[in-house]
């Protein structure tokens, strides 16, 4: 009969205890921390390119809970104001139109009451894409943000002793 030699296991054994370790740690709350952090990462992205005028559109931005379904977690970004969309996408507006109001140093204020007001003169308002640019931006840098965090929570399994 052969003689296959001598074998030390203690290094696989070490390595099988540090994979149960990994198996048995929370990887929902990983995941969920990862989501929120990418989210609070677009929050801050898209309220800095939020156009403020009185502050309302940019005070309105929030971050609902994280959601999971099946391998999935999705962070939702709202901003409920109804003139939002038409601020990130564009809007028509009739050219010629009269709306009254005054003009407080570089600001319109509508007043329905005025005497005065002002003209509009173009049919498009260009969008400001304050979300759309924000998660381009998030998007390229998602890969090494989750990387470094991962590395991380795997560094910790795997030096816990």
């Amino acid at each position: 009969m052969a003689r296959w030699g001598r074998c030390d296991f203690r290094q696989l054994e070490r390595l099988n205890r540090r994979m149960e370790q990994l198996m048995s740690s929370d990887l929902d709350s990983f995941f969920r921390e990862a989501a929120k952090d990418l989210a609070k990462r677009l929050l801050s992205k898209t309220v800095k390119l939020t156009p403020v005028v009185y502050g309302t559109l940019h005070d309105a931005w929030a971050i609902m809970p994280v959601g999971h379904r099946g391998n999935h977690y999705t962070v939702v970004l709202i901003n409920n104001l109804v003139y939002a969309s038409y601020v990130e996408y564009g809007h028509r507006q009739q050219p010629g139109r009269f709306i009254p109001g005054y003009w407080e140093s570089d600001r319109f204020v509508y007043d329905p009451d005025a005497e005065g007001g002002m003209v509009l003169k173009q049919g498009w308002v260009r969008g400001r894409y304050m979300l759309t640019i924000s998660t381009q931006e998030l998007e390229r840098q998602v890969p090494g943000i989750l990387e470094r965090k991962l590395t991380n929570f795997m560094r910790g399994c795997f030096n816990a002793q």
